[in-house]
């Protein structure tokens, strides 16, 4: 029992900080303790959804306070690459948030926090679009290694 909530802590955390602007990757400690059976994969799912989904809530208040700087000489993004990347969200708009499960996608998150996207929409999107990624690997694992 201890061994397992460790492993799923262990995971929380891996997902938690993919989702933020830290270089993290969730992927394989998911799939290590898919396949070692740490946990129901219904459980693994969970965890790393809601990590995932936390870490990006992070992102989207980091954009809220981000956003003040942005005319500052040490501002992360030059003025050009925030424009065209509101140019991008004002025309795709919520719906880019579906893609904050890809690599990039934590852009988007951080982007939705400095376009004052309502924070409720944000955390539906964002948790089906990482949910729905989870769900996808624990697939892909269990049909790769036969179980």
């Amino acid at each position: 029992m201890l061994g397992e909530i460790a492993a799923l802590g262990g995971l929380f955390l891996a997902a938690f900080g993919a989702a933020t602007i830290l270089p993290f990757q969730s992927e394989v400690v998911f799939v290590g303790l898919q396949l070692g059976n740490a946990a129901p994969v219904l459980l693994i799912v969970l965890v790393a959804s809601i990590g995932n989904v936390l870490g990006a809530v992070v992102n989207y208040y980091l954009g809220l306070w981000l956003e003040h700087f942005r005319h500052r000489r040490w501002f992360p993004i030059t003025e050009a690459q925030l424009e065209k990347a509101q140019r991008i969200y004002a025309r795709w708009g919520v719906w880019t948030l579906l893609m904050s499960w890809a690599p990039l996608g934590d852009a988007f998150t951080v982007l939705a926090g400095v376009m004052r996207t309502n924070l409720v929409l944000f955390t539906l999107l964002v948790t089906l679009a990482k949910t729905g990624r989870y769900i996808a690997l624990a697939w892909i694992t269990a049909a790769a290694s036969g179980g």
